[in-house]
């Protein structure tokens, strides 16, 4: 699980700017955000790059939910 979504949400950023940063589809991007598919560690690391927060942000604390 991620909080990527979250993360856009906070930064008032949209996922086609994302994905546009990231070199990505759109529909990639959205199935990152909706916790269908994991990005890989090195996708996390440059999404946190991009949104400018650490990469452990981008992840979810599953002892604490």
């Amino acid at each position: 699980m991620n909080r990527i979504k979250e993360v856009l949400e906070e930064k008032g950023i949209k996922q086609t700017w994302l994905a546009e940063q990231l070199g990505k589809s759109y529909n990639m991007v959205n199935s990152y955000v909706q916790n269908r598919k994991q990005p890989k560690l090195e996708i996390l690391y440059e999404i946190a790059r991009i949104l400018n927060v650490e990469a452990k942000e981008l992840l979810v604390d599953l002892k604490n939910t």
